[in-house]
């Protein structure tokens, strides 16, 4: 459905239709998967059909995978991550929800993927991300206030043994919790709290069972986890958990449909949205196409129509009750795409 509030649908509908046709003739290069990807296929409706799913304008600067992103006052800011060579970036992608234009934020002040991003009032914050094709654990902190910085600004790291990459990001009352996460090739089921105002870290009680590649999201003031890992892609869980600062430990919560790391996920209206993923052994390409909805008032999952597109390894940002999901891989571990497309339940 087209909107006045994004009248840039509309132009990236008729190009989706063009591109379509080269698509037909082998022109979009992309791999055959064969006959046991049919489920990948399936989930890629027709954009007249009133898919919730929609193309967007494609990443601007190329393919890129293993990012951070967060919304801020209308824009989609894409962090880091690697690019389609494998090369791991220092680029800020931005896209402008309002008018579907792509720009160049401000660059890290070094390149790093996996990052932990979130948003206190105006500023964005990484805290922990990582590093090289090792995946070394980095305790970096940056901040960056786009209407006033011209650039990031250094502050002071995370405490020593607690550096990571990979975790699930939310912020309660101006606090950034990070949990889980990849450090030493390892998952770890750490739990720690950012005061930004402060400059100050608490760590709090460790989650179940080690995570990385998980998603999640505040909603009603506490933290949800859902999914992850434990490093390796394969090793998917199904688990959701929740904390609520101050009222004690992690809560278990109803399992997931489908059991996925390396999703992407957005908190629209009561609901955390989780997308995509890796590690599905039924189709050649490893990816999930799954799109499913999580209640925290109901304590419930429901099935929402399928990736147009499925991928892994993409962040994912909701803004206007809209969640936008911004490059990614379409191939299990490294494949990135420029492809962007958003969901509107």
């Amino acid at each position: 459905m087209v909107t006045a509030a994004r009248p840039w649908i509309a132009a990236v509908l008729v190009a989706s239709v063009a591109l379509a046709a080269l698509g037909a003739c082998g022109g979009d290069g992309a791999p055959d998967d064969g006959d046991d990807d049919a489920p990948d296929a399936a989930a890629t409706p027709d954009a007249a059909d009133g898919d919730p799913w929609q193309p967007a304008p494609a990443v601007i600067g190329g393919a890129i995978q293993e990012t951070a992103t967060v919304a801020l006052d209308g824009k989609i800011y894409v962090i880091g991550g690697f690019d389609g060579a494998l090369g791991i970036q220092d680029d800020v992608r931005v896209f402008d929800t309002a008018t579907g234009t792509w720009s160049q934020g401000a660059p890290l002040p070094q390149a790093v993927h996996h990052a932990n991003a979130a948003v206190v009032d105006d500023t964005i914050y990484v805290v922990g991300a990582l590093q090289s094709f090792q995946f070394t654990a980095a305790g970096v902190v940056w901040a960056w206030t786009p209407a006033v910085d011209d650039g990031w600004r250094e502050l002071a790291p995370m405490p020593a043994g607690t550096e990571r990459g990979s975790s699930v990001v939310g912020v309660i009352d101006g606090v950034i919790y990070l949990a889980g996460g990849l450090r030493g090739g390892a998952a770890v089921a750490d739990v720690s709290a950012y005061d930004p105002a402060e400059g100050t870290w608490d760590d709090l009680p460790d989650l179940p069972a080690a995570r990385d590649h998980a998603c999640g999201g505040v909603i009603a003031g506490a933290l949800y986890v859902a999914g992850g890992r434990q490093a390796d892609i394969e090793s998917t869980a199904a688990t959701t958990w929740s904390l609520a600062p101050g009222g004690g430990g992690w809560t278990d919560r109803a399992a997931m449909p489908t059991g996925r790391g390396g999703t992407a996920c957005g908190v629209i209206d009561g609901r955390l949205i989780v997308v995509g993923g890796e590690g599905n052994v039924a189709v050649s390409s490893g990816v999930f196409p799954q799109t499913e909805a999580y209640d925290a008032a109901a304590d419930a999952w429901t099935t929402l129509a399928p990736m147009r597109t499925p991928r892994h390894g993409m962040g994912a940002a909701a803004w206007g009750g809209t969640l936008y999901v911004p490059g990614g891989a379409n191939v299990q571990a490294f494949g990135a795409v420029d492809t962007h497309e958003t969901f509107t339940p």
